[in-house]
């Protein structure tokens, strides 16, 4: 039984264009069918749509897809609405097809370096580059993939370990830019890799065992004195609009509770994105971004209430709130920000 498409596609030509536009097409795929498949239909349907034939990868929804996916995977996972984009939509020449040209300029971070099978291996990397949560934010970021390649070329072994580091910090955005998030499609995760290769850079001093034991007393000397937390709640919230925002952490039972109460719940598409916090010692303006993009997301589209899984990122929205609404240029004005377990407490305890 083939799967009925409902396709919003992106057009644009550097030559004759000023600004890109889409145009939607119906149209029916088997589920077995290619991704490529389904751009070759829509080109049928209209000439002037445009992809690589190589190299051919783009967004359905905001996440990176290889020109092999299935039709059968992305319905299962996306639905049957599905948007289009180029992979890089700034860099769009025709349609789908991007000037590449960044791909290769941050291998050559690395290419004094590298050996033939390490340009090989970067090279599989094509679609991760794209899939950088970063350049987002930052348009001159090097990439995911280079990281990826750089770390892999230290533990083989590299006698140039100190010099690939420099590579890959001393540019305008590069390693301590990276909060690393996944838009690929097929999810690969690379976290342990980043967070090592900044270990690298950043090691964290050894402590002697005079320095030892005087934090160990201190820590018990801030707990013993530190006040409990105090609970927070937000005046009539059973009749406010909520979003959650839950990060890497599971939504499941905290959109459960919502439903549970009767409470109108927003959903927003960058619940699940990280909010800077790793990032906000050695970028606070990108943290702030990133921070500010989650925000507004919950705001614009209606959310009166923000629920904050992760205390760390709770605290950092409060503590940074004014500079982070300097940072995107926006007020987000009458916005209440409360934690996950203060909000279930509230909630719960009205019944009771």
């Amino acid at each position: 039984m083939s799967e009925k498409l409902e396709i919003r596609a992106f057009f644009f030509n550097a030559r004759t264009d000023y600004l890109p536009y889409y145009k939607n097409f119906t149209l029916c795929a088997d589920p077995d069918a290619t991704v490529k498949e389904v751009l070759a239909q829509i080109q049928e349907a209209n000439e002037n749509f445009s992809y690589p034939k190589q190299k051919l990868v783009m967004k359905i929804n905001g996440l990176v897809v290889e020109a092999k996916q299935s039709v059968a995977s992305l319905v299962e996972r996306l639905g049957t609405s599905w948007q289009i984009d180029p992979v890089n939509s700034y860099r769009s020449m025709n349609g789908l097809k991007i000037n590449d040209d960044d791909f290769m300029q941050s291998y050559a971070l690395l290419e004094p370096y590298a050996t033939e099978e390490d340009l090989k291996y970067y090279k599989t990397l094509y679609a991760l580059h794209y899939a950088s949560e970063t350049e987002n934010f930052d348009r001159a970021y090097i990439g995911d993939a280079v990281l990826v390649l750089a770390h892999k070329m230290i533990t083989d072994g590299s006698e140039h370990k100190e010099a690939i580091l420099d590579a890959i910090t001393s540019v305008d955005s590069g390693l301590l830019d990276c909060e690393y998030e996944n838009n690929l499609f097929n999810a690969q995760d690379h976290t342990e890799a980043i967070n090592a290769l900044k270990a690298m850079v950043k090691p964290e001093p050894t402590p002697s065992l005079c320095e030892k034991l005087m934090a160990r007393f201190s820590k018990k000397e801030k707990e013993e004195a530190a006040p409990k937390r105090s609970t927070e709640t937000i005046a009539d919230l059973e009749s406010k609009q909520v979003a959650h925002y839950h990060g890497l952490s599971s939504h499941t039972a905290m959109h459960a509770l919502i439903r549970e109460k009767g409470m109108k719940g927003i959903h927003f598409p960058r619940a699940n994105k990280l909010c800077g916090l790793g990032i906000l010692e050695d970028n606070k303006e990108l943290a702030f971004k990133k921070a500010g993009a989650i925000l507004l997301d919950a705001y614009d589209r209606g959310a009166e209430v923000l629920i904050v899984q992760d205390p760390a990122a709770l605290d950092m929205f409060k503590k940074h709130f004014s500079a982070i609404e300097r940072t995107v240029g926006r007020n987000i004005i009458g916005l209440e920000l409360i934690s996950a377990e203060d909000f279930a407490a509230q909630v719960n305890a009205v019944e009771a």
